[in-house]
């Protein structure tokens, strides 16, 4: 039997925690797919059709990186767009690219019962262990609460550490520790290690600094280099990041109910993908006192594009400043850094005002 070497498309540093569920889980070698970059666009875009999202070319980019490091066999969930049409086009683009992979989509079975989806995860490795699965599936979710736990705690410190690049070195070793974890025990230890180590990091953040709030579409606000690095740079400014959509809140404990009643002055109906998730956040983010809110999307994501006249009323109801981005393939960077940079200096000025 041919050795099965998978992959899944890179989504921040979620692909350690993936690394373990596909190498002890379902039994396979797991190819970490390369970091995105300038390359992975050129090559999604090269092959997608010209209007579809940005997020669509990356995961192509990617999966063609994967396959010529070795990967024989990917895994695609569809992501949580509304359209779920990533798989088939994808699987079909490749096809047509002469590519012969193993192409594994689970938007498929994302809302069927249970036998159906383990039938779905079959299709990686037909002699996988629903045992071993089982084991380490609580050890997998368990880090990915972890992971997002600790980038949640540098997003609001790094902007203020005295020796500039402590929190990405401590951040590394973390990552990289994380990838020799294989049971609960060790992981709840490294987790309380490098937390205790995130502390001990020296910061000089004043009493009342600017915060921002990051809301939006899944994946370009996720992804760091499909948003330009945004969280970085607004670190650097010395400001406060808090960005809430990650896998852990939108997957694992989505409070659909709360933010349900807590939008319904703004929203009644589900508009799909993230965008009640959207509206929630930018709505806690104003009443909790923020100085700006900047919202990040792929260009065309109806949802995302549907949330936005919501956000003008909370912007409106809360005398708050929201930022708006839309990245596609060809935005500017230098466009990009000269609005951001104009964003932080409206928002200090307007709090040097209320002094």
């Amino acid at each position: 039997m041919k050795e099965i070497k998978a992959s899944f498309p890179q989504l921040g540093n979620y692909c350690t925690p993936l690394e373990l569920l596909f190498t002890v889980g379902f039994g396979v070698d797991y190819i970490v797919p390369p970091p995105i970059t300038k390359k992975t666009l050129a090559l999604g875009s090269r092959y997608s059709p010209d209007y579809v999202c940005a997020p669509f070319k990356y995961n192509l980019g990617n999966f063609i990186e994967t396959i010529e490091a070795g990967a024989n066999t990917l895994v695609q969930t569809g992501g949580v767009c509304r359209l779920r049409y990533y798989g088939e086009l994808h699987e079909q683009i490749l096809r047509d690219l002469g590519y012969k992979v193993k192409f594994v989509n689970m938007a498929k079975v994302q809302d069927a019962n249970p036998i159906s989806f383990y039938n779905g995860l079959k299709e990686i490795n037909p002699q996988m262990s629903l045992k071993k699965i089982a084991g380490i599936l609580p050890v997998v979710l368990k880090m990915i609460e972890y992971i997002d736990k600790a980038e949640d705690f540098i997003r609001k410190n790094v902007g203020f550490e005295s020796k500039a690049g402590a929190f990405d070195k401590v951040h590394t070793d973390f990552l990289n520790d994380l990838r020799t974890v294989r049971d609960k025990k060790g992981l709840n230890i490294t987790y309380r290690n490098y937390m205790k180590r995130f502390k001990e990091i020296e910061v000089k953040k004043p009493s009342n600094p600017l915060k921002v709030g990051i809301v939006g579409e899944y994946y370009t606000i996720m992804e760091p280099f499909s948003n330009h690095y945004i969280e970085k740079e607004l670190a650097q400014m010395g400001i406060v990041v808090d960005r809430w959509l990650n896998v852990t809140n939108t997957l694992l404990h989505y409070p659909k109910k709360q933010i349900k009643e807590h939008i319904e002055n703004y929203a009644k109906y589900p508009m799909g993908a993230t965008s009640m998730a959207t509206i929630d956040r930018a709505l806690e983010f104003a009443k909790k006192g923020y100085d700006g809110i900047i919202h990040v999307k792929s260009f065309g994501c109806t949802p995302e594009i549907d949330a936005i006249p919501i956000l003008q009323n909370i912007s409106n109801d809360y005398k708050i400043p929201i930022l708006y981005f839309s990245f596609d393939t060809q935005t500017s960077e230098t466009g990009f850094n000269t609005r951001l940079e104009a964003f932080y200096d409206m928002i200090i000025m307007r709090k040097e005002t209320k002094k």
